[in-house]
């Protein structure tokens, strides 16, 4: 599969290199063309990977990530263009949090809004899916760095959206829990759960933690 990834930090790379060691074909995006991040990633992952702008990365793939700064996403999207988001799966793994007074971060959106629902909204043609924001890179990729059975979630206004990519986390990463917590609002839940997460990392010492739902 040809898969489109928003942005070149530490979780963009992080997906992307386990996506290109899967076998897809992987371009990362990002506000030029000649970003060195992203040139020297595509370069140590091989003949599956490259990168260019955002409107590059969009276009090319059939599944999209957006992991960009949550402060960052909705002018990310804009310059990757509506149309080629349109009819795709946008997978939000953005988080909408503001480190401008230092750690730990507040939210720029939360309570009554979320980024996902701002994303949607903005771009009503690409089927978004959040998900995987709960935990850190790693763990996305690999869940068993967390002994024992423990919880991912997906919200969306899509069902066969959802459905596609609760197949993808379990296939592509390992991921066999994977709650769906309802349409795009429930993403206000999950993206405040970023409060409490930033605490227990500060607590803990350690990324390599997530949440068990037990009933």
């Amino acid at each position: 599969m040809r898969i489109g990834i928003l942005g070149t930090g530490t979780v963009a790379q992080t997906l992307g290199a386990k996506l290109v060691q899967l076998g897809h074909e992987v371009k990362l995006g990002s506000r030029t063309a000649t970003n060195e991040k992203a040139a020297a990633w595509a370069k140590g992952q091989g003949a599956r990977a490259s990168h260019g702008t955002f409107a590059d990365a969009a276009k090319f793939g059939e599944v999209l990530f957006n992991c960009t700064a949550g402060t960052a996403s909705l002018d990310a999207l804009k310059a990757a263009g509506a149309a080629s988001l349109e009819g795709k799966i946008l997978i939000d793994v953005a988080n909408p949090l503001d480190f401008s007074q230092g750690m730990p971060p507040t939210l720029t959106v939360c309570n009554t809004d979320s980024l996902g629902e701002q994303i949607q909204r903005a771009f009503p043609g690409a089927k978004v899916v959040k998900t995987l924001n709960t935990v850190n890179c790693e763990v996305m990729v690999n869940p068993g760095l967390v002994p024992g059975a423990h919880d991912l979630f997906v919200s969306g206004n899509d069902a066969d959206a959802k459905q596609a990519v609760t197949g993808y986390l379990r296939d592509w990463f390992g991921w066999h829990s994977v709650i769906d917590l309802g349409d795009i609002t429930t993403a206000r839940g999950t993206e405040m759960m970023l409060a409490a997460w930033i605490r227990v990392l500060m607590a803990l010492g350690t990324a390599r933690f997530n949440w068990r739902v037990v009933k």
